[in-house]
């Protein structure tokens, strides 16, 4: 390894802001603002908004998402488009039938 071309690996504490979790491990982005560890040190804290502490993924919550609505909306549309389309195809038959009785 050439010297002075890497970045610094340091020791950093991870801070989720939305729940208050916070873990100790290594990383050369160094901010500026720290805080104390359980151990008594000082170590530049990291503060992110999600972590696998509140990430609903592993944490388990589900969130419910409006995927009934979003079907419903899709067969409403499509109804809508399905009776234009048969409107259509009786009126070109009705068309057809007056044309053949001439």
């Amino acid at each position: 390894m050439k010297k002075d071309i890497h970045p610094k690996y340091e020791p950093v504490v991870v801070l989720d802001t939305a729940c208050g979790f916070k873990f100790l491990t290594r990383s050369t982005k160094v901010p500026d603002e720290k805080i104390e560890w359980e151990d008594g040190k000082m170590y530049p804290v990291l503060k992110v908004e999600i972590s696998s502490a509140s990430h609903p993924f592993f944490t388990g919550e589900r969130r419910i998402i409006d995927a009934e609505g979003r079907v419903e909306r899709f067969r409403k549309r499509y109804a809508k488009t399905k009776e234009v389309q048969d409107a259509k195809e009786a009126k070109d038959a009705q068309a057809k039938a007056d044309g053949e009785q001439s």
